[in-house]
């Protein structure tokens, strides 16, 4: 997004301001079909937030991922670490240390997998130009990403 100066709770930062991307921008949560069809995507939630909060910001979406993890893992980046009970993670890297020669075969095969689940960010980010930049109210973006969604299933029609 370019619409900026939102104060945040932080004195001095911006609400929409992601550190990580060193951007404006919103945080949207994707989930996709093991394929890597997009099938729901979240209300936006401020880009200063990180990955962990913004999951925990729709308690319903935990909830859903915890009732299906004996049927099927759910794969996320580090960013998600903070739920590994949950979500399957790769190993992080020990501050000072190495990955064991286990941990980088399992590191290769998950980011391996999660790449196929990728594919649902970038159909709806290739596909639709509006949300490359978005210039309206930056609380819109979760309207505008779903509204894509929908959109996209019936194009292909397909929703699962």
């Amino acid at each position: 997004t370019d619409r900026i100066a939102t104060p945040g709770p932080t004195p001095g930062v911006d609400l929409w301001w992601s550190a990580k991307h060193k951007n404006h921008g919103g945080n949207i949560q994707v989930l996709t079909a093991p394929d890597g069809w997009p099938l729901w995507t979240s209300p936006v939630r401020p880009g200063r937030e990180h990955d962990t909060t913004c999951l925990r910001a729709h308690p319903g979406l935990l909830t859903t991922l915890t009732e299906i993890r004996e049927n099927m893992r759910t794969l996320a980046d580090l960013g998600y670490e903070g739920e590994a009970d949950t979500i399957a993670v790769a190993f992080k890297k020990p501050k000072g240390g190495e990955l064991t020669d286990p941990q980088q075969t399992f590191n290769r095969a998950h980011n391996r997998l999660r790449a196929v689940g990728e594919r649902g960010n970038s159909l709806l980010k290739t596909t639709f130009k509006a949300l490359r930049n978005v210039s309206l109210c930056p609380w819109k973006i979760g309207n505008i990403v779903a509204a894509a969604l929908v959109i996209l299933h019936i194009e292909h029609n397909r929703t699962t």
